[in-house]
């Protein structure tokens, strides 16, 4: 492992100059930069949607699942990142652990320490999320060679997405069984395409990073146009089973229609903008338009679940839109 994650013993002494100690101001804001806090709002939504179905539940439970949640995506971006310095060097040459300001050594331990007390925080409620922790942290030391694989990627990635909610369900109700409710496992599979298309529609803007340093993505394999209809096809099943979840709802209430309605809106302009990206800088635009619909699908799931949480979502939902305008790079997503 130390040989395929770790930069050489003679390379990290040419870097000790340059990077920070890991106890040092610089240090956290520079992993800060790493975990892309703007995409942490994808795992907390998720987490969010997870909760929603939790019956009763003390408020400080709840509050702490969705801070896990959150701040799993950051943490565990940050360790696959570890992974992916051959490949990131050519897309995304701003990121700190690129450019050398940081080490994988430091990155990865404390990216390890980050994802266990976000497992804890979930375990303390429910012991079952070990072992959920422990496959979905074991499902992100290895995407790196399913991303390789141009049938794989998407899918695998989405899987570990998807246990993020169920953890967050069982850590709330303390039980597995709210798992097997009907009205839940729509929401798996709309929480699993969704996320899916967002991972497909994030390779567009890597495609000749990717194809440099021999990852056989989708798009890098079959080219844009047919990884666009297949991003099309991840988008549709993703409404279709956010559609099922909401047929199964006693009594809907209009702001779940409206943050439906609003995801379609943003998938439709992300797909044909994706049909229309012909170079990676201008993914972007497509892109991100995938996010905001997986965050207003999602939404719309807690605010039909639960419509007392409707006025934290939409504060969520504008606190996402202000802290993705402050990337530090406008061309990555």
């Amino acid at each position: 492992m130390s040989q395929g994650i770790f930069r050489s013993e003679a390379m990290d002494m040419t870097m000790t100059q340059r990077h920070h100690s890991a106890v040092s101001p610089a240090f956290w804001r520079a992993y800060g930069v790493t975990m892309r806090p703007y995409l942490m709002f994808v795992s907390g939504i998720t987490g969010i949607a997870g909760l929603s179905f939790v019956r009763e539940a003390p408020g400080m439970r709840l509050a702490l699942i969705g801070i896990a949640s959150f701040l799993s995506y950051g943490f565990g971006q940050a360790l696959t990142d570890c992974f992916q310095t051959d490949t990131d060097t050519l897309s995304a040459p701003y990121r700190p652990l690129t450019q050398g300001v940081i080490t994988k050594p430091q990155v990865f331990a404390v990216s390890l320490a980050g994802l266990a007390l976000c497992v804890a925080a979930f375990a303390a409620f429910n012991p079952w999320n070990i072992l959920l922790g422990l496959m979905a942290g074991a499902g992100l030391a290895t995407y790196t060679p399913f991303k390789r694989m141009w049938w794989a990627g998407p899918f695998y990635n989405a899987w570990i997405v998807a246990v993020l909610g169920a953890m967050a369900l069982a850590g709330g109700s303390g039980e597995l069984v709210p798992l097997l409710d009907r009205s839940f496992l729509f929401v798996l599979f709309t929480i699993f395409f969704g996320y899916a298309n967002f991972v497909l529609a994030g390779y567009f803007k890597d495609i000749a990073a990717d194809a440099a340093t021999a990852y056989r993505t989708l798009p890098v394999v079959f080219g844009r146009k047919a990884a666009a209809i297949t991003s099309d096809v991840f988008a549709i099943l993703a409404f279709v089973f956010f559609l099922g979840f909401g047929l199964l709802q006693d009594s809907p209430t209009l702001l779940p229609l409206l943050f439906g309605t609003a995801a379609l809106l943003s998938a439709a302009v992300g797909q044909i903008r994706l049909h229309r990206t012909t170079t990676d800088r201008e993914a972007h635009r497509a892109i991100s338009f995938t996010v905001h619909s997986y965050l207003l699908l999602l939404s719309g799931v807690a605010a039909a679940r639960q419509p007392s949480w409707s006025l934290f979502l939409l504060a969520y939902l504008g606190a996402y839109a202000l802290v993705i305008r402050f990337r530090p790079e406008k061309s990555q997503i």
